[in-house]
């Protein structure tokens, strides 16, 4: 496969490939990134940890937060908290990550916590040089750049993000992405009076963490953008999970992660319901880091907790095996999200781009 990707670079490697070799071509016409910050694989895969649904953990009332997500077994317990990716995203595509089923997923940057972590994901690689959350432009070509430089996706790549440092991790001046992140009103088109609503909560609305919106906020803007525009790359980046995980608040981190599930579901929903989209897309879901374990280090990440360097990434969609969860895959890392984002588009991200690493190539049915 690397020999005819090399020769043949973009979506002539594809078809190239699809007639050497009998496999049918890429149906994927648009493709949505979706991530959760700093939700850890633990509850991914287990779901609601027992050691964290007591008031130690932040947990106002153990009782009801039991009923809400407590059940007997990791797998009921999975699908109370994330009852799409375990019902839908899982049995029609494949989720990796589950780390005593020999399927390992993790970040290769060192760091373990979120700027660091984005430009791994978004960039394919590892960079030294992003050290900090600071708001300093991210000197390297992410794949919404990249794809967003080509003609098929010229003004049809669009981020959401609830974190305000955004516009410099996708390196908004440079790339002309479509970049709207934190407290910024909507100005995209759409429905002007829902728009306009939407942009006076959001400026009536006190912040609960500085510089981060409520992901609510960030999926409507997201949604509406769908609805009007079209685009056929869009990243949507949520962050209530690692918000109220620093705040050490377990029952409001289990809903956050809930809410983002059903974020997913309705997106999908949404998009199955459209044209354009129907049959045609394909979803990716992942975190930027992990976290550390129950019943103290879970609220924190970074480089002396070495566990947090365990994600999870999911995918589920028309070129994808409905192969489930994944088991001795062996490793495979942040920095293939975005290959794999471009590959299934038919482009070369991993060719064009040095020291990229490659596609998750289970994800693409071994193109």
């Amino acid at each position: 496969m690397a020999v005819w990707r090399t020769l043949v670079p973009g979506m002539a490697a594809v078809a190239a490939a699809s007639a050497l070799l009998g496999a049918p071509a890429l149906r994927t016409h648009s493709v949505v990134l979706i991530t959760t910050d700093g939700l850890r694989w633990q509850e991914v895969f287990s779901g609601a940890d027992a050691q964290l649904l007591n008031k130690e953990a932040g947990v106002s009332d153990p009782a009801a937060l039991k009923q809400e997500f407590w059940r007997d077994t990791p797998g009921a317990r999975r699908e109370a908290l994330l009852p799409f990716l375990w019902t839908v995203m899982a049995r029609q595509g494949q989720i990796y990550g589950n780390l005593p089923l020999g399927s390992v997923a993790r970040v290769t940057n060192g760091h373990n916590f979120s700027y660091p972590g984005y430009n791994e994901l978004l960039s394919g690689k590892a960079d030294p040089r992003v050290d900090s959350n600071d708001k300093k432009p991210n000197p390297n070509l992410t794949v919404l750049e990249w794809l967003n430089g080509r003609d098929p996706y010229r003004g049809k790549v669009a981020a959401f993000c609830s974190w305000d440092v955004f516009p410099w991790i996708i390196n908004r001046e440079r790339s002309g992405v479509f970049v709207n992140a934190g407290f910024e009103p909507t100005t995209s088109a759409g429905d002007s009076g829902r728009r306009a609503m939407l942009n006076q909560l959001l400026a009536d609305t006190t912040p609960f963490v500085e510089g981060v919106r409520h992901d609510s906020f960030t999926f409507a803007a997201a949604l509406d953008y769908v609805r009007a525009a079209r685009p056929r790359v869009l990243y949507l980046s949520l962050d209530e999970t690692d918000d109220w995980a620093h705040q050490g608040r377990y029952d409001n981190y289990l809903r956050s992660a809930r809410s983002f599930d059903d974020y997913t579901r309705r997106l999908w929903d949404e998009m199955q319901g459209m044209d354009e989209y129907r049959g045609r897309t394909t979803f990716v879901i992942t975190t930027d880091h992990g976290r550390g374990s129950a019943p103290v280090e879970w609220k924190s990440h970074g480089e002396k907790i070495p566990a947090s360097e365990n994600i999870w990434i999911a995918v589920m969609g028309p070129d994808t095996p409905a192969l489930g969860e994944r088991t001795q895959t062996g490793t495979v890392t942040q920095s293939q999200v975005a290959p794999t984002v471009a590959a299934f588009l038919g482009e070369d991200f991993a060719g064009a781009i040095a020291g990229v690493a490659h596609p998750i190539d289970g994800a693409l049915g071994g193109r």
